[in-house]
């Protein structure tokens, strides 16, 4: 064709026509060619437009008729030139759609024989790998091995031996059995290895014979002292208790200076916190306490040899489970047992109590505390279930109302218990006792103790 020739068709550039060739040159050509065509194609038998297809993606529709071996229709040219007409030229392709729309038709049929290239090229799975996702066989049971099946009306259930009881003891560990934290089928005989114990951990009453730099006073100032420390740090009854053992068990073994009793004191509460507390106190805190007199590492060294002293030995019957048992008794009363753990620390200050039992401390506690509140006499269950008559009990009833007629001499110990939480226990029995000391105590009684 002459292009310079005016008289022939015009072949005017259009900007559709102009979109297109930028895109393809020659599916541009072939379209040029055949747009008169394409009016009458389209105007015909029209195509339904493929759900979710890109009509104005051209490299879409080329690419999949030139894999099919196929001529881009004339129609496909038209209907390219209408839609970038409207857009101003401007071709809106996603590289996505094209590469992901490219091996099949959208929401076509797959092709079962064609497979994804992400498929051809995974590397197979090694042989090590395979035997170990698979899991071994399981082997069945034998039947054979399993014992025979026990017929009910053979199971025996094991009960706890009934106990001997007097016509007027009560059995309060009955109604615990179906209780598993009381414990009622062996109760009897946690008392019974609680009581051989106790025996055992005794000190020696009279340990001070032996201590040249140590008299009976200062030993009841370093507990007072102690007192005030279980007190600041919030620690159980069975922490100062077990503290006060450890001191007396290493005095009765061991010969310490004047200077060095502080450190045993603060060691002993602090060997006694670690092993009763759920959370105990830094070693650092008994230090503060002590006003930095000891250091972290004297404290440590002096918890090693403590123990190796004892023989790594810490098991001791403590009374407050005596307290608690006799307690059952009781009903539970919370003003007689609040009275008994203040009665009871006045054997930990007062060293005539050494001698006796842990047992037989609590059981004179209880007694003296039922008799100040005016709970009633000392009656059959409550002898059964303490271990001590009134009888057995009265030389450490005395003893401990001659203590609390006696003026103030541990003040940390009094204000303790002078506070609301206890009741004003040590208020109240101290006044009981100005009007009742001499009818349990004689005088010449409490010079003779006074003097041992």
């Amino acid at each position: 064709m002459n292009e310079n020739d005016e008289n022939g068709p015009s072949a005017r550039v259009t900007r559709a026509k102009s979109a297109a060739l930028t895109t393809d040159a020659a599916g541009a050509k072939k379209a040029m060619g055949v747009k008169r065509a394409t009016t009458t194609t389209t105007t015909g038998a029209t195509r339904a437009r493929p759900a979710l297809g890109d009509v104005s993606n051209v490299n879409k529709t080329e690419t999949v008729e030139a894999k099919a071996g196929k001529k881009p229709a004339a129609s496909k040219a038209g209907l390219t030139s209408k839609a970038t007409a409207h857009s101003g030229g401007i071709q809106k392709v996603s590289r996505t759609s094209s590469a992901r729309t490219s091996n099949r038709p959208p929401l076509g049929p797959r092709d079962s024989n064609k497979k994804s290239n992400a498929t051809t090229h995974k590397r197979p799975p090694s042989k090590e790998r395979s035997t170990q996702d698979q899991e071994p066989p399981r082997k069945k049971p034998e039947l054979e091995s399993k014992p025979p099946a026990i017929p009910e009306d053979d199971v025996k259930i094991i009960k706890p031996a009934p106990q001997a009881f007097q016509d007027a003891v009560q059995d309060l560990d009955t109604e615990d059995l179906d209780d598993p934290l009381m414990a009622a089928e062996y109760v009897v005989e946690i008392f019974d290895y609680l009581k051989d114990l106790e025996i055992m951990t005794l000190p020696n009453p009279e340990y001070i014979d032996h201590q040249p730099d140590l008299e009976w006073k200062m030993r009841g100032i370093l507990v007072d002292w102690l007192i005030e420390v279980h007190t600041r740090f919030r620690l159980l009854p069975e922490t100062l208790f077990l503290a006060v053992n450890i001191i007396d068990r290493f005095l009765s073994a061991e010969v310490v200076a004047l200077d060095r009793l502080q450190l045993v004191g603060v060691t002993a509460m602090f060997i006694a916190s670690k092993y009763e507390e759920v959370l105990s106190p830094h070693v650092a805190n008994f230090s503060h306490v002590a006003d930095e007199t000891f250091s972290d590492k004297e404290i440590l060294d002096a918890e090693r040899h403590v123990l190796a002293t004892l023989e790594y030995n810490m098991s001791f019957p403590n009374p407050m489970n005596f307290l608690r048992r006799i307690s059952k008794a009781d009903n539970y009363d919370i003003q007689t047992r609040t009275l008994g753990k203040y009665l009871m620390e006045i054997s930990l200050l007062d060293h005539r109590f050494m001698c006796y039992p842990q047992s037989h401390i609590s059981a004179a506690a209880m007694y003296l505390a039922r008799l100040i509140l005016e709970r009633g006499s000392w009656d059959a269950t409550l002898a059964h279930y303490s271990g001590y008559t009134e009888e057995e009990i009265e030389p450490v009833f005395q003893l401990m109302v001659d203590y609390l007629h006696r003026p103030v001499s541990h003040e940390a110990f009094f204000k303790k218990y002078a506070s609301k939480k206890f009741l004003k226990a040590s208020i109240l029995t101290r006044q009981w006792a100005k009007k009742y000391h001499h009818m349990y105590v004689d005088a010449a009684d409490s010079l003779v103790k006074d003097e041992q």
